[in-house]
């Protein structure tokens, strides 16, 4: 594997190391990691996980092939000016939310290959859902090499980038509601006399084990909750309450409205740039 740089030493940042060296793909040595002032967090990480810190920006560029942008988006313009005079001809694997390849091409000034990467939380937990976009600079040498390295922290899916709000509304976004429909089943559960530590036990091990059935049965959503619905039962009258409570259009709801964000974020993004 190549050797690969990391501009930002946030949490995504430190997910995608512990994945990629878990894998056993690279050497700590091979990674190496910088920041804009933050000499502390370099440390931290050196210790963690034997990485190199570098501030010296001619070193950090000579000796990378694959360079990960994992600063805050907000901070794309200032961050990317300070190391476009560097850059060689590595491949950029970007996970900063709402800008697009084009956007980064800009800041760069040239027709990088670009990898956009819309990754979730859980590759702190090597689980993420991640959704990629390729630019035409990237050829399939650079794709399997993303590719690879994104599935150190869970599974990758490659689609058009024109897709990747959709992606970020039901990936990026997803764990949150899935967390807020568990913190609702606590709160449920509590109500009809379950005490909290049961109640988080029980539901923990629903949702994995659904989840499972799902991934192992090859069944369908529907086929799987007609099994468990007898009629007249205890099921159907739950189904039946979330039905009079519009359950199906609060969730399609909350995933449009989520998508429209991440388009509203990326064209604002985009204006920016083109000010720019």
């Amino acid at each position: 594997m190549k050797k690969i740089g990391f501009v930002g030493a946030g949490s995504m940042a430190e997910a995608m190391m512990k994945g990629i060296l878990q894998s056993g793909i690279t050497k700590p040595e091979h990674i190496y990691i910088t920041n804009r002032s933050n000499d502390e967090r370099l440390i931290e990480l050196k210790e963690m996980y034997g990485v190199r810190p570098c501030r010296d920006k001619n070193e950090f560029f000579a000796q990378t092939d694959i360079l990960f942008l994992a600063f805050k988006p907000k901070d794309a313009a200032e961050s990317i000016g300070s190391i476009r005079s560097y850059i060689k001809d590595q491949l950029v694997i970007s996970v900063l939310a709402g800008l697009t390849i084009e956007t980064i091409q800009h800041y760069f000034g040239s027709k990088l290959a670009v990898i956009r990467v819309m990754p979730n939380t859980s590759a702190a937990i090597q689980k993420s859902a991640t959704g990629f976009s390729v630019s035409p600079e990237a050829n399939q040498d650079d794709i399997i090499a993303a590719k690879t390295l994104l599935e150190t922290v869970g599974d990758a899916t490659l689609v058009e980038e024109r897709h990747l709000d959709a992606v970020t509304a039901i990936a990026g976004s997803g764990p949150a509601y899935v967390y807020r429909y568990i913190e609702a089943m606590e709160k449920a559960a509590q109500k009809v006399g379950l005490d909290k530590d049961t109640a988080k036990a029980l539901i923990l091990q629903t949702m994995a084990g659904a989840t499972e059935m799902l991934l192992k049965s090859g069944k369908q959503p529907a086929m799987l909750r007609k099994e468990i619905t007898s009629p007249g039962g205890t099921t159907e009258a739950g189904l039946r309450a979330l039905q009079d409570s519009r359950f199906e259009e609060a969730i399609i709801h909350c995933i449009e409205e989520t998508a429209k964000r991440s388009t509203e974020i990326r064209e604002q993004f985009s204006g920016a740039a083109i000010e720019k």
